[in-house]
């Protein structure tokens, strides 16, 4: 029997590094028919999160936008990074919540493949189109766009257990020490693979699959 793995990819939409990895992750998860199991690990979860941890919504813009650009420099796709869009985007830089909750709730109605698809949306929206995805209106026109049942969407958008689920991923994330995103943990080893370009992480599973083999 060939040996297969499962991947506990745990991330936030507004995080610029996990827009490079799930295309990488997409593509090894065909090559190596890979189980991906997302985890939603939301970094700053409201405003008050965010003042917290930037001190002002300026300083929060100006110093992810750094880091947008150092991400962009090795991404696969740099033209789907619009930094100065999101520089001058009428409001505050984003919290990960209402878009975390968006993958959930999809998550709900579709499985792991709903959430990876919204993911995804979500991130070209905060990304490339420069979009308020803490805005729950942005993340129920992804929903459209991706074709859900949108009433059904919001009812699970808006029902507690979907935090709840939510919270659960960020408890689970902490139990595991994860600090940063996106973290990629092999279940069946523990291992946690070293985010680079497409081939490291592809000699990176090569190992662990000869480890379980």
């Amino acid at each position: 029997m060939t040996s297969s793995l499962t991947i506990d990819f745990f991330h936030d939409v507004v995080c610029c590094w996990c827009f490079n990895i799930s295309s990488r992750m997409r593509s090894l998860a065909a090559e190596f028919d890979l189980t991906v199991q997302h985890k939603t690990f939301v970094l700053q979860a409201s405003r008050a999160e965010m003042a917290q941890r930037w001190g002002s919504p300026e300083k929060a813009r100006e110093t992810i936008l750094g880091h947008w650009s150092v991400c962009r420099n090795v991404s696969d796709q740099p033209d789907q990074v619009d930094i100065e869009a999101m520089r001058s985007a009428p409001f505050d830089y984003p919290h990960g919540m209402t878009a975390a909750l968006g993958c959930k709730a999809a998550e709900r109605l579709g499985g792991q493949t709903a959430h990876w698809d919204m993911f995804d949306r979500l991130q070209r929206a905060h990304l490339s189109e420069a979009r308020n995805i803490a805005d729950p209106d942005t993340v129920i026109q992804a929903a459209r766009t991706l074709e859900l049942d949108i009433p059904a969407f919001i009812g699970q958008l808006e029902d507690p257990s979907t935090l709840k689920a939510v919270e659960a991923d960020r408890q689970q994330a902490r139990r595991l020490q994860v600090q940063s995103v996106p973290t990629l943990i092999v279940r069946e080893t523990g291992a946690r693979l070293v985010n680079g370009p497409r081939d490291d992480l592809a000699a990176q599973l090569r190992t662990a699959l000869r480890s379980v083999a």
